[in-house]
């Protein structure tokens, strides 16, 4: 399957906002001037090293390079990690942790707010000089609530994480391809793990599902019947 030729991102309508889906593995909030962003995963592959598991490098600079560009296009006033901020506590490494303040100081202006998952019970909060707001779930802002779990909430529309979603497109040669995707049902929406090398889990059609596949540096709606 293509997907259509239009603009880069999908717009969606979630509690009455319009949010665009971008291909760069985030939401962007134009009325509310904030990016959200889920699983993170800094420093996985410094946790895997130190374990002694020979994974690549570099993957700590490329996810703040691609948040770099992210906050060069938007020039937002709030971001929003969803949960899993650190990976582990051995992410805490010295050139990673360097690389987390080296950034943050060029987001002075920009407002940063974690709302905690699993993996920052374990990991800990970011260092305080990276003045980055910790909150638990679920945390309201506007018409969302800011969770890094998917869950129900009574009153606003879920934004969350932690499956790291992805879809499956079948070809007619009866093969698949799994694309990283955003979900949507009534009530919330599961974002995509923004992090390199942080795999994902495929979630199965249900009723009232909607995908939107991430691919070719675009994002587009994926029929019910092949998610």
């Amino acid at each position: 399957m293509q997907p259509p030729r239009h603009e880069p991102h999908a717009t969606v309508h979630w509690a009455g906002e319009a949010l665009h889906l971008l291909p760069a593995h985030a939401l962007w909030w134009p009325a509310g001037q904030t990016l959200f962003i889920a699983d993170l995963h800094l420093g996985k592959a410094a946790s895997y090293r130190a374990l002694g598991q020979p994974v690549p490098g570099g993957t700590t600079h490329d996810n703040l390079a691609r948040l770099d560009a992210l906050i060069a296009a938007h020039r937002p006033e709030r971001l929003v990690f969803l949960g899993d901020f650190l990976h582990a506590a051995r992410a805490r490494t010295p050139s990673v942790l360097k690389a987390l303040s080296d950034w943050r100081e060029g987001h002075r202006d920009v407002t940063m707010t974690l709302v905690r998952g699993n993996h920052d019970d374990r990991a800990g909060d970011p260092p305080a000089e990276a003045r980055i707001e910790v909150v638990d779930e679920p945390w309201l802002l506007g018409p969302f609530a800011c969770c890094h779990h998917p869950q129900a909430h009574p009153t606003h529309f879920v934004l969350a994480g932690h499956l790291h979603p992805v879809c499956l497109l079948h070809g007619p040669a009866h093969d698949a391809m799994r694309l990283p995707c955003f979900v949507s049902e009534p009530g919330q929406a599961i974002l995509p793990a923004f992090g390199a090398f942080t795999g994902g889990h495929a979630l199965p059609a249900a009723p009232g599902r909607c995908f939107h596949a991430i691919g070719g540096h675009r994002v587009w709606a994926v029929p019910a019947r092949i998610g």
